[in-house]
């Protein structure tokens, strides 16, 4: 197995090469001495092309991932007990995430450096995607550490800044936008369709990702009296209007009714809602069977399934609402949010299961099948393609190769709602149109209006937040949602729940007829996945870096700030 390195590691590489031409001239070297070699790629001999630019940066792309099982790092998602949602993290010697995305950063600042001043439109274009990627790098750092040392040249053997300070998380999405800011001029607009390089970092890309870091980092500080939060709030507003205004983007809606779940499998590969993904293809580069459904699991959690509003746009407990309760098999899935069938499974309904290529099953969350630990069946990703399906999680994984989406339009539509309620306090009916209610209306869903809200005695920001959560569950976005929003402390203690199964029909079907279950509900009959969760509101907002780390600059007579409370 290959191991891991952290940054400083890296650099141990030229230590060799120092020692080789050490002894070159001990044995009296000739002061014309060709050192270029014939027969291998050197600095001497590379970096002379755009080819060469586009070769090194295509490594970069190997870090672009997201849509595991993310989610289960929150509320929405449960499989088994996951230590960051349920508060016993605890810290470790070394992270991937850390060791991993310094080495990306390493490499992004060597394909900047060895185009810097070189006019070639095809290298400043790879450069820029190098600009892009040291900030990709640095968010997947910022959004679970804070502030981290910020490394912008290649470092050599005896370079200060190896131990380099963390930097504030300011200072650090500062960076990031800065970055990305610089990226966009010379990306081009979108892939060409046509070419091989369809999937690279576009300009879209670039100015998706400013909205994103820029409302994550903008709400964070709004939500604990940061003095800068209107600054990037404005800068979330500007990226994701910009992107709108491009008119390069627009939602799926190209599988009618069903488009929003179609546009996770092929028939959403290459669309207009794409801004970034993580591209596969067949017998080429594919992944794993989708989401390990006949195995472990990645169910949704009572919370989630309560937040699908009912088909006139009203939550399931207001007055009036024509929610029809949980007494059936599927009394809840009826009149509401299509997005919430388009999600998990109806209990009963006829699937081609994983593994099953031609004959439809029922699918219930039966043992040993499926695990049953919330009663619900995710349907989002799971995939129709009767080959792929018949591969096996342990089969010929590259058959799965619908792309995963790594930035989508809808985000961008959502981050803008956000961005523009959060920096006023209000959003017009106007601005709705142009975000939320796209959205609501590629699943046939009635406005959200100031009139709605105020004459239902809703609450805007609520009712965004839901938009935002639906429409982006199950894709990785809750766990940073809660932790910038600073709701994590009240949301992430509460119990996992699943069905209700006293006085419904799933009293009487296995496994949770057995009388055992008696034992595993709570008060009002719901199933009780996980209890006794916790969540230190001092420390867990961030993640603990890696001791090696921290050991690291200590044993150097430097000092790398370890985060509050670990």
């Amino acid at each position: 197995m290959k191991r891991k390195y952290s940054y400083q590691h890296f650099i141990k590489a030229p230590i060799l090469t120092l020692m080789c031409l050490a002894v070159l001239a001990w044995s009296g070297c000739k002061k014309d001495l060709n050192l270029v070699s014939k027969d291998s790629i050197t600095d001497a001999t590379f970096w002379k092309t755009g080819a060469d630019f586009k070769l090194a940066a295509n490594n970069l792309y190997n870090g672009l991932d997201r849509f595991g099982e993310e989610d289960v790092e929150s509320d929405i998602a449960f499989n088994t007990p996951n230590s960051v949602s349920n508060g016993n993290l605890q810290p470790s010697e070394t992270s991937g995430t850390w060791n991993d995305s310094y080495s990306y950063i390493r490499s992004a600042n060597n394909i900047m450096e060895k185009g810097e001043g070189k006019d070639d439109a095809d290298i400043k274009k790879y450069v820029a995607e190098a600009k892009f990627f040291r900030a990709w790098y640095y968010w997947k750092l910022l959004r679970i550490y804070g502030g981290v040392p910020l490394i912008t040249k290649v470092l050599g053997t005896n370079d200060p800044e190896l131990f380099a300070p963390r930097s504030s998380r300011t200072e650090t999405a500062d960076l990031i936008l800065k970055d990305l800011d610089e990226a966009k001029n010379d990306l081009p607009v979108q892939s060409d369709l046509s070419t091989p390089d369809i999937g690279r970092i576009t300009k879209g890309a670039a100015l998706s990702l400013t909205a994103r870091v820029a409302l994550f980092e903008g709400t964070w500080q709004k939500s604990r009296g940061g003095a800068t939060a209107t600054k990037y709030l404005d800068e979330a507003v500007t990226a994701s209007q910009a992107v709108i205004n491009s008119g390069v983007y627009s939602l799926y809606t190209g599988s009618g009714a069903q488009s929003y779940r179609y546009l996770f499998l092929e028939a959403g590969d290459d669309s207009k809602e794409s801004i970034l993904d993580r591209r596969y293809a067949r017998n080429i580069i594919g992944h794993d069977a989708p989401y390990m459904y006949d195995q472990d699991g990645y169910n949704p959690t009572r919370k989630m399934v309560d937040m699908y509003l009912d088909k006139n746009g009203l939550p399931i407990t207001a007055a009036g609402s024509v929610f029809h309760g949980y007494s059936t098999f599927t009394s809840e899935f009826q009149d509401r949010d299509p997005r919430m069938t388009q999600t998990m499974i109806i209990p009963g309904t006829l699937t081609n299961r994983v593994f099953n290529p031609v004959i439809k099953v029922a699918n219930w969350p039966d043992a040993p099948q499926r695990n049953f630990n919330t009663g619900y069946i995710l349907y989002k990703y799971m995939s129709e393609d009767p080959l792929a399906n018949n591969s096996g999680r342990e089969g010929d994984n590259s058959l799965f190769d619908y792309d995963k989406h790594i930035i989508r339009y809808a985000e961008v539509l959502l981050i803008y709602a956000e961005a523009v309620y959060e920096k006023n306090g209000s959003i017009t009916d106007n601005d709705l149109n142009l975000s939320i209610n796209k959205l609501r209306d590629r699943v046939a869903m009635p406005h959200l209006t100031n009139a709605f809200v105020g004459a239902n005695n809703l609450d805007m920001r609520t009712e965004i937040r839901r938009e935002r959560t639906v429409e982006l569950t199950l894709e990785g976005f809750r766990y940073d949602d809660i932790r910038r929003w600073k709701t994590a402390e009240t949301e992430l203690p509460q119990d996992v729940k699943g069905i209700k199964i006293t006085g419904t029909d799933w009293a009487t079907r296995a496994p949770y007829n057995d009388p055992s279950y008696a034992t595993k509900v709570d008060a009002n009959g719901f199933l009780v996945a996980e209890k006794s969760r916790k969540f230190d509101a001092a420390k867990d907002y961030l993640q603990p870096l890696p001791t090696k780390e921290v050991a690291f600059y200590q044993a150097s007579g430097h000092t790398l700030e370890q985060n509050p409370g670990w």
